[in-house]
């Protein structure tokens, strides 16, 4: 990105096909307003946060200070932003197959299974 600054990122729609391949809209995790607001502030306030370019007003500041933290999130683009990073980075609990093994059976059933009889006469008398 050589020729960076607020106007051209502004006109450059964000997007996430990683986390979200079809679009933000269509993720049921943002309003519509948010989705609108992430996908048309979010290269700006991706780029400030980065530190790929400085704030210029008191609108480009109020991003980082509230992405950053040291703010409540004012506007719908703040919030949105917010939201969206804690939907990114949000730990993965468990898969569909868990994360613990199985618990084994105990000592009991395999005595009782062992203990059965299995020993089967066939007679193949013809």
């Amino acid at each position: 990105m050589l020729n960076m600054n607020s106007e051209s990122l502004l006109k450059r729609m964000f997007s996430d096909p990683k986390h979200y391949p079809y679009g933000f809209s269509r993720s049921g995790d943002f309003s519509i307003a948010e989705s609108k607001a992430l996908s048309q502030y979010g290269c700006l306030i991706a780029a400030l946060v980065d530190g790929h370019i400085s704030p210029s007003n008191d609108e480009e500041i109020g991003f980082i200070d509230s992405a950053l933290g040291r703010k409540s999130p004012d506007t719908v683009a703040e919030r949105a932003w917010l939201k969206y990073q804690n939907r990114i980075n949000r730990p993965k609990y468990a898969s569909i197959h868990g994360t613990k093994k199985a618990p084994r059976e105990s000592r009991l059933d395999d005595d009782l299974v062992n203990d059965i009889d299995d020993d089967i006469d066939i007679n193949l008398d013809d």
